[in-house]
């Protein structure tokens, strides 16, 4: 009796570790987070953005290389400035004529007065030698001029072209400009204060796109 009492008991106790065995792995299972389908994964990529559709992609494309406010213009002189604002994202055509205008004013009452050094930073080095040899001429000749620039009437593109890296816009100007020019002893020997004539120049700018200097030089010149 007390034999088998013993052998049961061992039975138990066998039984008993067994069951805690498989229990207490299942316990540990049981701990583990189950990752669940809105945890984020470490290294899983972020929900793709909504893909914008193709026309609109297109449009935005299109809205980058057209400059903005384009003044009237030739077909080829739009391809130019297409050309340009494709090569540089800060280039605006409005922008553009608005400083045509004060460079028109300011190379002119510059070389009026003799200003070589405003001069050759508004031009290019072939027509900065053109105005210092014209201002030269006009001080050995004992002459000065006293002219004024009236009003701008008129300032259109009429030329545009890219040559990586180098960008060219040509403006006609027509002006109302009144002139006089004076002798050794202040004496008016051509032109009248008192009537404007019409001018019409022809001007080309030029800049280097990949510069980090914003400013466009005069780089040629003519009369229309």
């Amino acid at each position: 009796m007390t034999v088998e009492i013993v052998i049961l008991a061992m039975i138990a106790a066998f039984l008993g570790l067994r069951l805690y065995a498989v229990l207490g792995r299942r316990a540990e299972h049981e701990e583990e987070p189950i990752p669940g389908r809105i945890d984020n994964k470490p290294g899983a990529s972020a929900a793709p953005a909504p893909r914008q559709p193709v026309e609109r992609q297109q449009q935005a494309q299109n809205a980058a290389l057209r400059p903005r406010d384009l003044p009237p213009v030739t077909a080829s002189v739009e391809r130019g400035l297409r050309a340009i604002a494709a090569a540089d994202r800060h280039f605006d055509a409005h922008a553009f004529i608005e400083g045509a205008h004060s460079a028109y004013r300011m190379i002119l009452e510059a070389f009026w007065r003799g200003d070589k050094e405003e001069l050759r930073q508004l031009c290019d080095r072939d027509v900065y030698e053109g105005f210092a040899g014209a201002i030269d001429a006009r001080v050995a000749a004992g002459e000065s001029l006293e002219n004024r620039l009236i009003r701008i009437e008129e300032a259109t593109i009429t030329g545009a072209s890219f040559d990586a890296p180098m960008a060219r816009i040509t403006v006609r100007f027509r002006a109302d400009i009144a002139a006089v020019t004076r002798d050794a002893d202040g004496n008016v020997i051509a032109g009248s204060l008192d009537d404007a004539i019409e001018a019409i120049d022809i001007w080309s700018f030029s800049r280097n796109v990949g510069s980090a200097d914003p400013d466009w030089l005069l780089d040629e010149t003519d009369e229309g």
